[in-house]
């Protein structure tokens, strides 16, 4: 008797779906973005930001129609298998990874800042390491509570966006958003393209939970497009507003710059800025729990296709959560957490999320070509420029980030080089077999 392959619980709606996708990426209004102003200045990030917008938008709505073609829980690694074979699937599954398993500990150190900043007593670090081993254990009850914890704690971000933003216009001036706004010209827009991304970084994680979802067809395209509407007008919202406030070189090197921003707006011991930096916790917490969700599922279908230890594509017979993959991407974050620092993490995953962009555009065009009869649900609008659009930007933003960050560069291709490399002398990259 041949066992059947581990299934996962469908569960989520278009809601749940959408807050997902806020969830994932919402932490990127709350830090990050503002290491961009270090590098570019205000306008020079503002043009980097909505270069970026672009790519985001014209990704989304063509990674939609491999989504609802392929819900699986694999995402890019599905769509590269499908189009491009083994190997293509490999780089896509690795890029995935590389992304999503190194953005939870730049959030986990930016959770720990914020409560140094309200309560000195607070260590960034073990406070990180506490988050992961709280959050892991919230993911492994279930994926419908996840996704309803997620819905809440996603709208109560959403809202401290909206209040961030009432607070602060009133004391918006137009000489601190304009003072000194772009030092290093042009190349500055180039070196802040990373950055900018970071406030988009991961809604594709979605396609992640696409088979534990209820009629993905419909569910999908809406959770998609909703969300990036969200976070496209709370992104704009934030920079613009953020940057009047004070001179703008006061915020663009910590991880806390919304709570510090309303300390100059309304003074450090003012029950309203300590107020929001506690309520500040709500969007980095609805990120880093959705991008769990999201790691865990990736580790799951690398496994069960056999590209990692079998093991982890094991699922709790009682949860129906992948609970191993869950494990092992919280043992992968805390060691990162150890080792590295804030922008560092922000670039790597960033440099796999562009990567994996690249695969996913390819992968469109070259299904397209290979089955143009198939079944799609959603139809990539304005094909190909939307599609070739996305390619293209992420081309350019893949050399800005090689050409200002060399070396983490280096590290991230030699070990993709690396596990190609003893991937294809195997020969495993004909078969459809175990990488380990």
């Amino acid at each position: 008797m041949t066992s059947s392959p581990p299934v996962l619980k469908k569960a989520l709606s278009a809601t749940h779906l959408w807050a997902i996708a806020v969830g994932l990426v919402i932490s990127g209004e709350y830090f990050g973005w503002n290491y961009g102003w270090g590098v570019a200045g205000t306008v020079g990030m503002i043009i980097a930001t909505l270069v970026v917008t672009l790519l985001y938008v014209c990704f989304i709505f063509s990674f939609t129609e491999l989504t609802t073609s392929i819900p699986d829980a694999g995402g890019p690694f599905a769509y590269a298998f499908k189009a491009l074979g083994a190997t293509g699937a490999l780089i896509a599954g690795y890029a995935t990874l590389v992304e999503f398993l190194l953005a939870p500990p730049a959030i986990a150190y930016a959770l720990g800042s914020y409560l140094h900043f309200l309560y000195g007593w607070f260590d960034v670090q073990y406070t990180a390491i506490g988050s992961y081993i709280v959050f892991t254990l919230i993911n492994l009850l279930g994926v419908k509570e996840s996704a309803v914890f997620t819905l809440i704690i996603t709208l109560l971000a959403v809202a401290e966006l909206l209040i961030f933003m009432g607070i602060v216009a009133p004391h918006f001036e137009m000489k601190n958003f304009m003072h000194n706004s772009m030092p290093f010209g042009w190349s500055g827009v180039f070196a802040a393209l990373p950055f900018a991304i970071w406030l988009y970084l991961a809604i594709e994680g979605v396609a992640m939970v696409a088979e534990e979802t209820k009629d993905p067809h419909r569910t999908i395209p809406r959770g998609y497009i909703s969300g990036i509407i969200t976070l496209v007008l709370l992104a704009l919202g934030i920079m613009v507003f953020a940057a009047g406030i004070t001179d703008w070189k006061n915020l663009s090197s910590i991880d806390y710059p919304l709570p510090e921003a309303i300390s100059y707006a309304l003074g450090k011991n003012n029950q309203f800025t300590k107020l929001f930096a506690g309520i500040g916790l709500f969007g980095l917490i609805a990120s880093f729990h959705s991008l769990i969700t999201a790691y865990s599922r990736q580790i799951f279908s690398l496994s069960r296709e056999n590209y990692l230890p079998g093991f982890l594509s094991k699922v709790h017979p009682r949860f129906r959560t992948p609970h191993w993959a869950l494990l092992m991407g919280a043992v992968v974050g805390i060691i990162a957490i150890l080792s590295g620092k804030t922008n560092e993490l922000i670039l790597f995953s960033v440099l796999g999320a562009v990567v994996m962009y690249i695969i996913s555009m390819i992968s469109l065009f070259v299904l397209r070509k290979k089955e143009p009869q198939a079944t799609r649900p959603f139809n990539a609008p304005f094909y190909p420029c939307f599609p070739a659009t996305a390619l293209l930007l992420s081309l350019v933003c893949l050399v800005a980030i090689v050409y200002y960050n060399p070396m983490i560069s280096v590290y991230f291709f030699a070990l993709l080089l690396l596990i190609v490399i003893l991937f294809v002398t195997s020969g495993r990259h004909k078969k459809q077999n175990a990488f380990f």
